[in-house]
């Protein structure tokens, strides 16, 4: 426990002296301003894709089996996603969408049992948008660079496939904890050659993008929950 605890009291040390070197390179090459417009660029596109997901996909998948207003649905699970997004563990906000989805939004007890608890585990689509968008990120600044020739002359739409299988599989090993995603995306980076090192560049920004596919993951396993009911309520 001790070992752990040290780890926990160095963990933002060595985040931020990763970070500080990756963005120190950056200046040094003059390229200080490129990088961190390349990283508001990732931010403001994996917003969009979680957003359009959040607020599009799985409302429309919503509707399509429920016959019924999404966004109500949503405003009833609304405690649920806050507090997703101020934990960002599903595991820590599973009481809360539980509670929220049998006594506000009317879903049986039976099918929240069942699906909420195995969705915390392994329903981690906002997870895999994430993952996937980081990967051809770091894949694009990676072919900036002198190194990254080779992997330019074979980055192409095979290896674009192969980030979304591979980063939708390691989001279900992904735990329901705060930032485990980051450690599945090794699995990604390793899948198609990647260097492990360029994840700093994504370290700075992880924290607050956790908080968003934590709250898209939670509204998908609670869809989940409903649709389910749904389709098994005579049963």
């Amino acid at each position: 426990m001790s070992f752990v605890m040290l780890l926990m009291n160095l963990a933002p040390v060595g985040i931020f002296c990763l970070v500080a070197s990756r963005f120190g390179e950056a200046q040094a090459k003059g390229e200080f301003i490129q990088t961190l417009s390349q990283t508001g660029s990732f931010v403001l596109t994996v917003l969009l894709g979680l957003g359009a997901h959040l607020f599009g996909t799985l409302p429309l998948l919503y509707w399509i089996f429920k016959r019924k207003n999404p966004y109500h649905f949503m405003r009833n699970m609304s405690r649920a996603l806050l507090t997703a997004f101020s934990t960002a563990s599903s595991s820590a906000t599973l009481p809360v969408t539980m509670e929220c989805a049998t006594q506000q939004a009317g879903v049986s007890k039976r099918s929240v049992d069942f699906v909420l608890p195995l969705g915390a585990t392994i329903n981690m689509d906002g997870t895999a948008l994430y993952e996937a968008a980081a990967a051809i990120f770091i894949a694009q600044v990676y072919m900036l660079s002198p190194e990254g020739a080779k992997f330019a002359e074979d980055y192409g739409f095979v290896t674009q496939v192969i980030i979304a299988v591979t980063a939708t599989l390691a989001a279900i090993g992904a735990a329901g904890i705060p930032e485990a995603g980051l450690v599945t995306m090794m699995i990604v980076l390793n899948a198609v050659g990647l260097p492990l090192e360029y994840v700093s560049l994504i370290l700075s920004v992880d924290w607050l993008l956790d908080r968003f596919r934590t709250a898209t993951n939670t509204f998908g396993d609670a869809v989940g929950a409903a649709i389910v009911d749904d389709m098994f309520e005579d049963g």
